[in-house]
C-alpha cells in the first residue's frame, strides 16, 4: 500500500463533462421516445412509467458519478473513486435493468430488426456473457485483479484508463443485475435458489476483498493509509446496501409463470420478449 497518491486526470474537465452531461440527457430522451412508441403502438398493454423512472433513476445516479464534484474527487482521493465504484457498478445498474429495456427495444423496433436483436441475444456468445458464473466473475472476481495487483495504479494514471474502469463497472454491474433480479428475459437464468446462491458469493467475495483492503492484505493502491480504508468501508457497507437492495429486487420481480414465458421467448425469437406486468 503505497502513501502517494498520483493520477493522471481522467475527468476530461469541462468538455468531458459536457459530453457526459450529453450522452445521459440522450439516454434518458431515447428512453421516453420509445416509451412514448410503445404506448402508441400498443395502448391497452402499455408502458410502466415506474419502468420509465427506474430507469431516469439510474442515469440520475450515473450523472452524480460521473459530473462534478464526485468525479474530479475520484482522480485525487480513493476514497471518491470508490464512491464512483458503488454508483457506476452496483447501484445506477440495479435501476437501469429493473426499467427493461431490451423489452422496451424489442417493442420498439420494426418486426425484421427486433428479429436480429432476440437472434443475437440468443447466439451462444450472447448466452455466455450472460451466464451467471461469467456475471459474477466480471463483477465481482475482476476487483481482486484490479486492487491487487499494479492495474488500478496503471489505470488511474491515464485518461483512458479511468474511462475503461468506468466501462467495465457500468457493464459487469449491468449483467450480474440483469441475471439476478432483471425484468427482461434471460435464456440461461436459474431459478431462484440458484440466484441466491450467485447473489450469496458475491456478498462473500465483495466482503473479503474489502476487509483484505481494510487490513492492507494484498492491497496494491498508490493511496495514503487512511483513504484506502475509508474507501474499503465504502465498499463494504455500500456494498451491502446494494446487495441488499438487489435481493428485493429478485423476490418483487420473480413470478411463478417466469420460466414458461422465457422458454416461448426463446423458442419464437421473431415475437420479441413477452411484456413485463
Amino acid at each position: 500500500m503505497g502513501t502517494m497518491h498520483q493520477h493522471g486526470e481522467g475527468g476530461g474537465g469541462l468538455p468531458g463533462a459536457v459530453l457526459v452531461a450529453l450522452l445521459l440527457l440522450g439516454a434518458a430522451g431515447g428512453y421516453l421516445l420509445a416509451a412514448r412508441r410503445a404506448r402508441r403502438r400498443n395502448a391497452v398493454q402499455g408502458w410502466s412509467p415506474w419502468r420509465s423512472a427506474s430507469f431516469l433513476t439510474g442515469l440520475t445516479l450515473l450523472a452524480v458519478a460521473l459530473l462534478p464534484p464526485l468525479a474530479p474527487a475520484a482522480h485525487s482521493d480513493f476514497r471518491g473513486h470508490m464512491a464512483q465504484h458503488m454508483l457506476i457498478g452496483m447501484y445506477a445498474p440495479l435501476a437501469l435493468v429493473l426499467a427493461a429495456p431490451v423489452t422496451l427495444l424489442l417493442r420498439t423496433l420494426p418486426h425484421d430488426q427486433a428479429r436480429r436483436v432476440a437472434v443475437f441475444l440468443h447466439s451462444p456468445p450472447a448466452r455466455l456473457l450472460v451466464h451467471p458464473a461469467a456475471a459474477l466473475t466480471l463483477s465481482t472476481a475482476t476487483l481482486a485483479v484490479l486492487y491487487f495487483t499494479p492495474l488500478y495504479n496503471a489505470a488511474m494514471a491515464h485518461p483512458a484508463g479511468h474511462w475503461l474502469l468506468h466501462a467495465h463497472f457500468l457493464a459487469s454491474g449491468c449483467l450480474f443485475a440483469h441475471v439476478i433480479a432483471g425484468s427482461d428475459p434471460a435464456p440461461t437464468r436459474p431459478g431462484v435458489r440458484g440466484r441466491l446462491v450467485y447473489l450469496g458469493i458475491a456478498i462473500a467475495v465483495h466482503a473479503l476483498i474489502a476487509q483484505a483492503m481494510y487490513g492492507g492484505f494484498f492491497i496494491d493502491v498508490h493511496a495514503p493509509i487512511d483513504q484506502v480504508q475509508q474507501g474499503a468501508e465504502i465498499m463494504y457497507y455500500g456494498g451491502d446496501i446494494a446487495e441488499l437492495l438487489l435481493a428485493g429486487a429478485l423476490v418483487a420481480t420473480w413470478r411463478p409463470e417466469r420460466h414458461t414465458t422465457t422458454a416461448r421467448w426463446r423458442g419464437r425469437p421473431g415475437i420479441g420478449a413477452p411484456t413485463p406486468r
